[in-house]
């Protein structure tokens, strides 16, 4: 319900409405519950009025990736994002996994992207943590090596 709240609260016209101060919390929370019409508990029609009264709406993505970063944590499951200058075989994807769990003993929610900018070489980002492996990487650290 969070990651559709989140949808509707980024939309232009949406955001747009709950920022006119001319619109009143009921207004700007039925707008809301009326875009997700029968999708929504109660439970969540009340997290919306109670974010409305509080102007507060525009703060459900963030809500959302909190919830989400606590639910991780909870489970022990950790998002990695894997930035590959080619394409990864299931195989080299699966074994790169199994590593990142062993040594995380978490276990690994990846998320693969291409950049041939790398050169050769993968690119980890586990958090706030950055594990380079890349060849752009490897050949700027040897020209730093080789200026000193």
């Amino acid at each position: 319900m969070l990651s559709a709240l989140a949808q509707v609260s980024e939309s232009a016209r949406i955001r747009s409405a709950v920022r006119d101060p001319a619109n009143s919390a009921e207004k700007s929370a039925g707008l809301f519950i009326s875009v997700l019409s029968g999708h929504l508990t109660g439970e969540a029609e009340n997290f919306v009025r109670v974010l409305a009264d509080n102007r507060r709406l525009e703060l459900i993505p963030e809500v959302r990736d909190q919830y989400e970063a606590l639910r991780s944590e909870r489970e022990s499951v950790v998002d990695v994002d894997i930035t590959s200058a080619f394409a990864l075989s299931e195989p080299q994807l699966q074994g790169l996994v199994a590593s990142l769990e062993k040594k995380t003993g978490r276990k690994v929610k990846a998320r693969v992207s291409i950049d041939k900018g790398l050169i050769g070489g993968v690119m980890l980002a586990i958090g706030d943590k950055v594990i380079d492996g890349s060849a752009r990487a490897k050949l700027a650290a040897l020209g730093n090596a080789l200026k000193s």
